[in-house]
Order: C-alpha cells, then structure tokens, then sequence
C-alpha cells in the first residue's frame, strides 16, 4: 500500500497560534543578516558619514543668505558654495558604495535562504513529496524568495539610513529654532500609525497573494508538463485546463490591486500634509512676527525648511520600509515554514562507515505504517537475502511489496523492527554509505533534460566515456545509443520523453551499473513494458542482478521463477516463502498467482483464433 497522495499544507499559517509572534521572527530575519556584520558596519559608517554631510548643507546655505550676500563677502560666498558642491559629490560617492556593499550582503541572504531552503528538502522523507504539490515548492524558492530581493538587500540599508538622517535633521533642526521644530513634529505620532494600519493590511493580502501564486505555480507545472500536455490534449480538456487557469490568473489580478492599493489613500495624506509643512512653518514663523515674537532670519528659515524637507523625505522612507517589512514578515514566514520542517530520517551522531559491502539483507520483525493511526502496511516481516542472494516479493496490488523496498535505501524509517545490511542497522549506517550500497530501479523511469551522457553520469560523475560505453552495453541500450545523430550528447528530454518506455528503463539500468551497488532494488522494472521490449530489458537486468543481492518487487511471475526465494505478501504479512518449484507444490496462492499470470488475455486469445485452423 502506497501513501495517500493529498495536497500538503503547513503545520501552522499566518495568524495560527502556533506562528512566531512578531518580535521574534524579526530577531530571525536580523540573524539572517549575522554572518555579514562586518560588511554592514562599514555600510554604517557610510550612512552616518552621508547624513553628517547632508546635514551641513542647510547651515552653509543659512550664512550664504544671512552673512556672505548680505555683507557682499564673495570670498566666503565662494568657499560656501564649493562646500555645497562637495557635500553633493561626497554623498553621491558614499551612496554608490552603500548600495554596492549593502546589494552584496542582500544577494548572499537570498542565496543562504535559496540554498538552505533547497538542502531542506533534500533532506525531507518521501512521504513529503508525495503529499506536496511540485508547484508549491517551486514557488516557495521562486516566488517568496524573489519576493523578499528588495528587502533583504535594500531594507536594511534604508533602515539605517533614514534613521539617521532624521535623528542628525531633528538635532540639527533644534539647534535652528526649537519652536518650529515643535510644529513640524506635532502630526509624527499619527503618520506612525497610519503606516503601521497600513503594513498589517498588506501583510494579510500578501499571504492570500502567495499563496495564489503557489496554486498558480502548481497548475502549471501540472498541466504544462509533458505528461499533462498529453493527457489534457487526449482527455479533451485542453479548454477547460485554460479556462481553469484563467480563474486562478483572475484571482491574483483582484489579489495584486488589493496589495497595490492598500493604505494607498492614507499614505498619500501623509504626503499631502509633508507638502503642505513648508507654507505651515512660514505661516508660523509669520504669526510668532506678527505677535511680538523673536524674529527668524530668513537664512534661518530658508535652511530650516531645507531640513524639514530632509527630514521628511526618510521619515516617509522610514514608514514606508515599515509597511515593507510588514508585508514581508508574510514572506519570511512562508520560507521559516520550510526550513522549520522536521526532518524525520537523520544520520545518526555517529554513523557507521562501511568500506566493504558484501550485500546481505535482513528484516528482522519488520512493522510500517504511513500515518499514526495504527493502520499498518507491513507486519512483522522477518526476512535474509544473503550476499549475492536473489528475493522475489509477489503479491496482489496493495500488499505492501514497493513499501518493503523501501525500507532497504531508507526512504522510509521502520516503525517497528530492523532492516541491517552486513549486519548493519540501516538507520545507524551514514548516508553517502546506505547511497553507495543499495541502487534502485524503478518502474517510474525518471531522466533529466540533458543529454545521454549527463543522464549516465549523475550516478558516477568522475565516469570516464569508456565507463559509460561499458555500462550501456551491459544495459543493451549502446547500439541505440550510437545510432542517433549526436550519440552520447542526444538530448533526452523532458522526463525523457524522446526515448521509448524500453530504452529509458535500459537508460536506468546503465546508470545503475555505472554506480555499481551490491544491493540491488527492482521494484516492478518490466511491467509496464510490451512483451519483446521486457525481454530486451529482462538481459540487462540479468546482467545488472549478476554478483548482487537482488530484491525484485515482480508484478510478471515469469521474471521471478529463478529467484532464490520467492515471497507472497498478503495485507502486509508474508503468507508464504520458498522456490518457485516449492510454491508451485503448495498449490497456494503464489500457485494461484502463477495460473492467473499465465491466462491469456483477451487481446492474445484473439491472436490464437485468427491463427487457429
């Protein structure tokens, strides 16, 4: 019995108890920033060198108006001017090694979280990726860390930025006139929430988004594969795959206005009022005349409001980085989902390490389920296959026979009992050692798109031609091979489509002889395939199980009768073991099975009556 296949979904969402609170998962997303301290301090640096320097500029315009005019001191109206002028290139220099240092640090954080997500998975049982939408996945290493570029490699930088800028333009704004700086700072508190109204919005609309885009993804990489092209052109449902598609598309479009518009309205009164404070400032400065009040040099006023519009410009930049990091907590937390994913089969602390394998297998009162519910698939398995040895497992559909072939490369874990090769807990032996020991050929033929060669050399890079020449010939594939225009550089194709169901599984038992394992895993190799073509494949399995312990899940009994021993699984136990010849003699189910394998189909009993005198 084989896993339900249902769509995977987190343990916990956005909004669900069991996520991060907010101050939490930012000390996260700040770790994620940890390696690269050194680098983002010298960004500091830069930043609090640029706002010391923009900062002068009111205060050299505020003696050009007040003292160099004036006075007619063109020699100082000069110097000031050329101040002017230098703080301008000085800060566009230190603005170009900002963004070049803090982009740096932003792309290594987009490649730790790529790469950590990726090894993550790798590192996931089977049960997850068969639970689990190819698409979802996808679009998590895509589209939520795409998602994530601008913040992670400018958030951080404008942080640090606009907080500095308004903390030296609200100093150096007191040090001008303390009174309209008290004016100027009256409506802050209510900009500051504003934008925090407005992040929370966006945060839940970009978690509906993403997940839009991973429904989007999946649908697309379902229907627009190989597979799926065929099977929607033969089922006639190529229209309404579009038409499916299309209603996902439209979703996302009324998803992205939302997002785009959120909060829209109430930021653009923040700029409003910001546009509207300089003509505020003169009418106050206006009025505190008018009443008796210290009079304010023009210079003082011209150089303030210079600096009240510094200061706005990173206090919206700030509360729009605000609303950004909001909306991208949504994001991170869809990527923390995935690399807090549990890990159920790990090394041990200290793996065994085999350098020779001689190849026998054991099951030692074997117990699996797939869920916790009880229901087991295998019970009490106890089974040796010696080195070199050759195991049959048979049995009707459902009889846990794949799931037993399995447990030897521990792509599942025992829930009861052992599984030892040489002796050996599989669960104890380190990974690269379980990988060079047992090799796998399955009916479900699986070829990259690349070529031939490439294909063969996955399961031995460092393979020489002639390493690959000997193991297509082994696997009767070489002459085919050798027949096409490039040869060993022929593209396969998607899923290796431009290949014959024969010739791909001869492509996976050369790869398979190329890695060399003394354990070796047929599950159901040949039955999918025509009778001519399993022959042709049945030789370069014989020359594959040569010198190997040989686990074969058969589906065809008539590929199984030479096996040492020959097991029938029956609702997850064995209910009976021995030779071919012994089985036959017991006149039990594997016998049953035998008369069963043997009747002609409908197909070839037509073929013997067209040929009947």
């Amino acid at each position: 019995m084989k896993p339900e296949h249902s769509t995977w979904t987190p343990s916990s969402r956005p909004g669900d108890p069991g996520q991060p609170e907010p101050p939490a998962q930012l000390r996260r997303i700040f770790g994620l920033f940890r390696p690269y301290r050194g680098r983002l301090a010298i960004v500091g640096l830069l930043v609090g060198a640029s706002s010391l320097v923009t900062v002068a500029s009111p205060f050299m315009l505020r003696e050009i108006l007040d003292t160099a005019i004036p006075q007619g001191r063109t020699g100082l109206l000069s110097l000031l001017a050329l101040g002017m002028i230098l703080t301008a290139v000085v800060n566009s220099v230190f603005g170009v090694l900002q963004t070049l240092i803090s982009t740096t640090v932003g792309q290594r954080v987009m490649h730790d979280l790529r790469t950590g997500v990726y090894s993550r998975l790798q590192r996931m049982p089977l049960a997850f990726f068969t639970k689990t939408r190819t698409g979802e996945v996808q679009s998590r290493i895509a589209n939520d860390i795409g998602g994530m570029q601008a913040t992670v490699t400018s958030t951080a930088t404008s942080l640090v930025s606009n907080l500095t800028a308004v903390v030296a333009s609200v100093v150096a704004m007191l040090a001008l006139d303390w009174r309209l700086t008290a004016v100027s700072m009256v409506l802050l508190p209510v900009f500051v929430w504003i934008s925090r109204r407005v992040g929370r919005e966006r945060k839940k609309i970009t978690t509906d988004r993403q997940r839009q885009m991973a429904t989007m993804a999946a649908t697309v990489t379902e229907s627009l594969s190989v597979s799926g092209i065929l099977l929607g052109r033969t089922m006639g449902r190529a229209d309404s795959l579009t038409k499916s598609f299309a209603d996902e598309s439209e979703r996302l479009v009324g998803l992205e206005v939302r997002s785009n518009m959120a909060g829209r309205w109430r930021m653009s009164t923040i700029g409003i009022v910001m546009a509207a404070m300089p003509a505020l400032i003169y009418w106050a400065a206006g009025i505190a005349l008018g009443a008796g009040g210290t009079a304010v040099s023009i210079g003082t006023l011209v150089a303030f409001v210079s600096l009240q519009q510094g200061l706005f410009r990173p206090a919206v930049s700030l509360l729009s980085t605000g609303v950004d990091m909001q909306t991208s907590l949504a994001l991170f937390q869809r990527i923390f989902e995935y690399l807090d994913l549990p890990i159920d089969i790990t090394e041990p602390e200290r793996p065994v390490k085999l350098d020779t394998i001689r190849g026998e297998v054991r099951f030692e009162d074997v117990d699996f389920s797939y869920d916790d519910k009880g229901r087991r698939t295998l019970r009490e398995i106890g089974l040796t296959v010696p080195a070199g040895g050759s195991l049959a497992v048979v049995g009707p559909t459902g009889s846990g026979k794949s799931t037993l072939s399995y447990l030897v490369p521990r792509l599942y874990d025992v829930t009861g009992g052992r599984v030892l090769i040489d002796g050996v807990d599989v669960r104890d032996l380190d990974f690269d050692t379980l990988a060079r020991a047992v090799g796998v050929v399955s009916q479900e033929t699986y070829l990259f798109h690349a070529s031939v060669a490439e294909n063969l050399r996955f399961a031995k890079p460092e393979a020489t031609d002639e390493e690959i020449e000997t193991a297509a010939r082994a696997a009767q594939i070489h002459d085919h091979i050798a027949s096409l225009p490039d040869g060993y550089g022929t593209l396969v194709g998607e899923r290796g489509y431009r290949f014959s169901g024969g010739e791909k599984q001869r492509l996976a038992i050369a790869r398979t002889i190329l890695r060399d394992p003394p354990v070796l895993i047929l599950d159901e190799a040949t039955s999918a395939l025509d009778t001519r073509t399993e022959h042709a494949v049945q030789q370069a399995i014989d020359a594959l199980s040569e010198g190997r312990t040989t686990i074969t899940i058969a589906h065809r009994l008539s590929t199984v009768r030479d096996a040492d021993q020959i097991v029938v699984l029956d609702a997850g136990a064995i209910a009976e073991r021995g030779t071919h010849d012994e089985l036959i003699e017991q006149d039990g189910r594997y016998a049953a099975l035998v008369r069963r394998d043997s009747r002609p189909t409908h197909q070839q009993a037509e073929a013997l009556a067209s040929v009947s005198p």
